[in-house]
C-alpha cells in the first residue's frame, strides 16, 4: 500500500490503533491484514454473462443483464453499464425495490422501469474507540463520537427490520394454514349430529337420482405465497377425495375469496390462482365449469397472496365407489405417500423447517396422483376400503374408517410409516400442527404399540395427502409395495386391520 493514498486523519487513527502500514516492498511480519478490494466471483466470468473488469455482471438501467431476456443482476455482483457505482451495501440495498418492481413487471409482461442510482453514498467507518469518520464523495469528517452514534443508529435500525418477524413469531403460537385450518373432528361431528347429519363419513357423496355421480367439496386458506402453486395444491387436495373413492374427476367449480387489495392486484391473484387450478384439471381432461368470487372483509395479510382462500366442488363418476367403511379383519393397510407435511409447514412459519426439506415436500405434494387409479385397475375388486390422508392425519382418517366397525382395530408398523425428510426432527423439537392435539383422540383404535418417534407423525395434519388402501392379504398385493413409475411414491404396507379380541 502506498502511504500517499491515505489521508492524514486516517493515518492518525491507524497509528493510535497500533496498525502499521506495509508498503509494497516491505516484508510481512506477524499478523497481517490484506486488503484486496472488491471483485466478482470467478464463476460469473465463466458463466457466459457479460462482466466488466471487476468481474461484475453488466446490466441495463432496469437491472436486466445485457443481451439476456429473463436474467437480472443487482448488488455487488451486478453493475449498470451506463451508471457504474462502486460495490457498496448502500447501492445493494437501494436496488431491492427497483429489482422487485421489474421482476414483477417481467412476470406480468409489463414494461420494465429504469432505475438511476444516486451518484454518491454516505460512508461511515468506525474506529476502535467508539468514534467514526464520515465520507461523502470528496468531503470527509474526522473521527467523532457523534458520527459513531449516527452510525450505530443507522445500523441498528436496519437490523431491527430483520428481527421483527422473528419476535412476532415467538410471542404467540401461530395457527397453521392449509388443511390444518379445518375444524377438528370432535366439534365437527357433534355439530353434524345435532342437525341430523351424523353417521359414517365418506370422502364424496352420491348425487340423488344419479347414483353413479359423485361430488365432493374441499378447500383451505392459502398454504403458500405463490398463488399459482396454491391453486394447484388446493385442486389436488380436493381431487384426492374423488380419487379415494376410485373415481376420475370430470369437472369442478371454484369459490375464491380474494383479499382487500387494489383491483389490479386482485386480478393478478385470481388469474394465477385459476391457472394453478386448471393445471390440475387439464392433466385429468377435466373442466373448470364455473365458480364464484368474493372479497374478504378483513385486513389483507403480508404478502397479500396469503389472503386467498379457495373452495372447490369436484365431480366424478364411479358406479361402485370405494368406501371408508368397508375394511375387514386381515386387510393390509397400504399408503402411497409420506406423512409429515403438517409439521413441515408449522415449522416453516417460525423458520424451523429447512428450505431443502420444504422444497422436497412441495415437489411431492404438487405431483398429481390421479394415475394411481389406472395402476390399481387390475385388482380393483380386491379393494375393500380407501381414504385420503389430509387434515385429520393418519390416525384421524383411520378413525373415520373404523367409526361403524367397533370390532375392528388397526395394527400399525411404526417403523414402516414413511415420513418426509425433516419432519421427525421437528417433532423432536416440539413442533406440531394445529390439528395434532385433537387428532390424538384416534389412538383408541390402535392395537399394540407404535414406536415413540413415529407417534407424532401419525397425528400430524397433512395437505394434499396420498390415498390409503386396505387390501385383503390373499390378493398377494405385498408385491406392489415396490416403487411404481405411475406415481411419485411407492405403495408401502404400514399395518393391517385386526379383529377385536373378546
Amino acid at each position: 500500500m502506498r502511504p500517499g493514498q491515505l489521508s492524514d486523519a486516517l493515518k492518525r487513527v491507524l497509528q493510535e490503533a497500533q496498525v502499521t502500514l506495509i508498503q509494497n516492498e516491505s516484508p510481512w511480519v506477524g499478523l497481517s491484514l490484506l486488503c484486496t478490494g472488491s471483485h466478482g466471483p470467478t464463476w460469473l466470468a465463466k458463466s457466459g454473462l457479460p462482466v466488466n473488469e471487476q468481474g461484475r455482471v453488466q446490466t441495463d438501467a432496469c437491472l436486466k443483464v445485457n443481451g439476456k431476456t429473463n436474467i437480472f443482476a443487482s448488488g455487488d455482483c451486478g453493475v449498470i453499464s451506463n451508471a457504474p457505482r462502486a460495490a457498496s451495501g448502500v447501492w445493494a440495498v437501494r436496488a431491492a425495490t427497483p429489482l422487485a418492481t421489474n421482476l414483477e413487471a417481467a412476470c406480468q409482461g409489463k414494461p420494465l422501469v429504469p432505475w438511476r442510482p444516486q451518484r454518491r453514498a454516505l460512508q461511515l467507518i468506525g474506529t476502535h474507540r467508539n468514534t467514526a469518520w464520515a465520507e461523502w464523495g470528496g468531503w470527509r469528517l474526522e473521527p467523532s463520537p457523534l458520527i459513531w452514534r449516527l452510525k450505530q443508529r443507522i445500523d441498528r435500525t436496519f437490523m431491527a427490520g430483520f428481527q421483527q418477524h422473528a419476535s412476532m413469531a415467538n410471542a404467540t403460537p401461530m395457527a397453521c394454514r392449509g388443511c390444518a385450518a379445518k375444524l377438528p373432528a370432535q366439534p365437527l361431528g357433534a355439530a353434524l349430529e345435532r342437525v341430523g347429519l351424523g353417521g359414517q363419513p365418506e370422502d364424496a357423496g352420491r348425487l340423488p337420482g344419479n347414483p353413479g355421480m359423485l361430488q365432493s367439496v374441499d378447500g383451505f386458506p392459502a398454504l403458500v405465497t405463490d398463488p399459482w402453486l396454491n391453486g394447484r395444491l388446493t385442486a389436488l387436495h380436493a381431487c384426492s377425495d374423488l380419487w379415494a373413492c376410485g373415481a376420475s374427476v370430470s369437472s369442478a367449480m371454484a369459490t375464491i375469496t380474494l383479499p382487500m387489495v387494489p383491483s389490479e392486484t386482485q386480478q393478478e391473484l385470481l388469474v394465477q390462482t385459476m391457472a394453478g387450478i386448471r393445471s390440475v384439471l387439464d392433466e385429468q381432461s377435466a373442466e373448470l365449469i364455473g365458480g364464484h368470487t368474493m372479497e374478504s372483509r378483513v385486513a389483507a395479510p403480508t404478502p397479500a397472496s396469503l389472503g386467498v382462500q379457495i373452495a372447490l366442488t369436484v365431480n366424478g363418476s364411479n358406479t361402485s365407489p370405494w368406501l371408508k367403511s368397508g375394511l375387514r379383519a386381515g386387510d393390509a393397510l397400504l399408503i402411497s405417500r409420506p406423512l409429515g407435511t403438517g409439521v413441515l409447514f408449522a415449522g416453516s412459519m417460525t423458520g424451523a423447517t429447512s428450505a431443502p426439506d420444504l422444497d422436497s415436500a412441495l415437489r411431492s405434494m404438487a405431483t398429481s396422483q390421479h394415475t394411481l387409479l389406472k395402476q390399481v385397475e387390475p385388482i380393483e375388486e380386491h379393494i375393500h376400503a380407501c381414504t385420503d390422508i389430509t387434515g385429520f392425519g393418519l390416525l384421524g382418517h383411520l378413525g373415520e374408517m373404523l367409526q361403524n366397525n367397533p370390532r375392528i382395530r388397526i395394527q400399525l408398523n411404526g417403523s414402516a410409516i414413511p415420513a418426509y425428510s425433516g419432519s421427525l426432527e421437528l417433532f423432536e423439537r416440539g413442533v406440531t400442527s394445529t390439528l395434532a392435539p385433537s387428532n390424538r383422540a384416534a389412538w383408541r383404535w390402535l392395537e399394540g404399540p407404535v414406536q415413540l418417534q413415529q407417534q407424532p407423525v401419525c397425528c400430524s395434519a397433512g395437505a394434499v395427502g396420498g390415498p390409503s388402501n386396505l387390501w385383503p392379504p390373499a390378493a398377494g398385493l405385498h408385491q406392489r409395495s415396490r416403487r411404481s413409475s405411475h406415481s411419485d411414491g411407492p405403495w408401502i404396507q404400514i399395518g393391517r386391520a385386526t379383529a377385536e379380541h373378546g
